[in-house]
């Protein structure tokens, strides 16, 4: 266990060098100059030059990069070229809501697959198995972002249950979970529906083998082998696309955020790109994917802790 998991740590640490070159390189080669932009179109070449020394655009781009890399190790990322604060700062405010909301539309995309999925799965080639899986093919071809502008039309516009956006802060919990509902739903729709056709995939085949028919003729029900036998084994891909999932809810969430004007990780690196804000964009980028690389090792370990086979290889 101990070798498997010094194993899947290296190949977290070379995942996080290439990532951080690749995104590095791709970030340089954009077009514009933020000194330029932030300064106008009558600044001089001195005032711009001084500027770029100031921000650190200045020396080669393996030295910028050594520099950029280093801080990140240190826990220093910069500071923002637009709000003139530390980018630390501007992450931590962001993440009290991005993190809220990936973990509130999960919750909701799991407590809705797993009991439909596992219903499709107990009543295979009838009619709530046809239901359930055209249902869910129609939640994967709707767009999030329309989805989530139905919402406001519905629950915002017409029946005022709702805001239409905003993030009122944590000081009020109520409120702040009521500003996240939406977006929430609407993230979690097309997850729901991902999860619970894989779960039903996951059961089926599980329901196959050999120890579940052993179980079916010893007298077990076929939701009693579901409970005591094929649940358990049927959630290794369940636990890897949760993993995804997850990731995807925290680094994938920039339209939603925009649609609701929830100040997330999303929004920041949408107003970073737009405001040629590079830093602020490589190092919450970078944040994103060490998030998403972290996820995926946390995934593996619990392949290792539900599959002994994994251990024993």
């Amino acid at each position: 266990m101990l070798r498997y998991l010094l194993t899947r740590a290296l190949s977290l640490g070379l995942s996080l060098v290439v990532a951080s070159v690749v995104i590095f390189a791709l970030i340089e080669v954009i077009p514009g100059d933020p000194a330029s932009y932030m300064m106008g179109l009558n600044a001089t070449e001195e005032n711009l030059a001084a500027l770029r020394a100031e921000l650190g655009l200045e020396g080669s781009g393996l030295s910028r990069y050594l520099d950029w890399v280093g801080g990140m190790v240190t826990g220093d990322f910069g500071t923002s070229y637009t709000y003139r604060v530390p980018v630390a700062n501007l992450v931590l405010d962001r993440l009290w809501v991005s993190l809220p909301l990936a973990l509130y539309a999960l919750t909701l995309s799991t407590l809705i697959a797993f009991p439909i999925g596992i219903l499709a799965a107990a009543r295979r080639g009838q009619p709530a198995d046809y239901g359930i899986m055209g249902a869910t093919q129609l939640g994967i071809a709707v767009p999030n972002f329309w989805f989530a502008m139905l919402l406001v039309l519905l629950f915002a516009v017409t029946l005022q249950w709702f805001s239409a956006g905003g993030f009122p802060g944590w000081s009020d919990p109520l409120a702040a979970m009521k500003a996240l509902t939406l977006p929430a739903i609407a993230l979690a729709l097309p997850q729901a529906s991902i999860l619970a056709r894989v779960m039903r995939s996951a059961l089926l085949e599980t329901l196959d083998q050999d120890y579940i028919r052993t179980a079916r003729a010893k007298g077990l029900s076929r939701a009693q082998a579901i409970r005591r036998h094929a649940l358990r084994n049927a959630l290794i891909p369940v636990l890897t696309i949760i993993g995804l999932q997850f990731s995807f809810l925290i680094a994938g969430a920039i339209i939603i955020e925009n649609v609701f004007f929830l100040p997330g990780l999303g929004r920041l690196i949408f107003q970073g790109i737009t405001q040629r804000d590079l830093i602020v964009v490589e190092s919450v980028t970078m944040l994103l994917v060490f998030a998403v690389i972290l996820v995926t090792f946390l995934v593996d370990v619990a392949y290792a802790l539900v599959d002994p086979r994994l251990r024993r290889r």
